[in-house]
């Protein structure tokens, strides 16, 4: 019987790696990142086979940048990595201006679509380099972070109860991702580690419609008295939510 494969090599299976990364940077400096990282980083990441889905300003913390970015699977994440960012010539010329505005880059979460079909849908049209013009859109990010990994029975509880009341409030996610527990292949960026996490993204017209989602959500008895208290027997921590506006150069808004 043929060995099974390393969880480091495991066969792609359709669906693909996401990195969530979150940075904390030194004050007043994220400006200064999204300048270089939308000038200088997408297409040259793209060109080694990274997809970037997504980069925000996270709107509860002046000092944060999150961005997203996938690759189809654990492999060639590898390949890429290492042609980017020991390879490369964008990351040699503009690497060390982007990590002097960083006190922090190890928030990174390891995730895959929870079915296929659940990832975020290729999207055309990314502004050109030089644009300014911020999206009035939003992204909401919510981490539930579970005391197993995300099983059929979690799975059929959001599909069949959470999923619908957040589209009734406006907020119908787009994409639901969950931990990958494969090694590493670039441990040169770490990522979190020992964690059961469940990832779900909303798109918002504006921040008013969020603002709105979230009021409702409140005042809601079907969420707060009859889900809620069963989403939170799954759970080993409370959950998260980010609230993330997205840069000009952003594909997704």
């Amino acid at each position: 019987m043929p060995a099974s494969p390393s969880p480091a090599v495991q066969p792609a299976d359709g669906r693909p790696i996401v990195e969530l990364r979150r940075y904390t940077l030194r004050p007043g400096e994220r400006d200064t990142l999204i300048g270089l990282f939308d000038r200088e980083f997408v297409e040259t990441q793209e060109a080694v086979g990274i997809d970037v889905i997504g980069q925000f300003r996270d709107e509860d913390d002046p000092d944060r940048f999150v961005w997203l970015r996938s690759f189809p699977d654990m492999r060639s994440r590898a390949g890429s990595l290492t042609a980017f960012y020991l390879e490369g010539e964008a990351w040699k010329a503009h690497g060390p201006a982007a990590s002097a505005t960083m006190l922090d880059s190890s928030d990174v979460l390891l995730l895959r679509p929870s079915a296929l079909g659940a990832g975020f849908r290729p999207k055309e049209g990314r502004p050109p380099v030089g644009s300014g013009t911020l999206p009035s859109s939003r992204v909401m990010v919510t981490l539930y972070f579970l005391n197993a990994p995300a099983g059929d029975a979690f799975l059929r509880f959001f599909d069949a109860q959470v999923s619908p009341l957040m589209a009734e409030m406006g907020a119908a996610p787009i994409a639901t991702l969950v931990t990958e527990h494969a090694e590493n292949t670039f441990p040169r960026l770490p990522v979190r580690e020992g964690e059961n996490v469940f990832a779900w993204f909303a798109a918002f017209e504006n921040a008013d419609r969020l603002r709105e989602h979230q009021e409702r959500l409140a005042r809601s008895p079907e969420w707060t008295v009859k889900t809620l208290p069963r989403l939170t027997d799954f759970l080993s921590a409370p959950a998260e939510q980010w609230r993330l506006a997205p840069t000009a150069r952003s594909l997704l808004r």
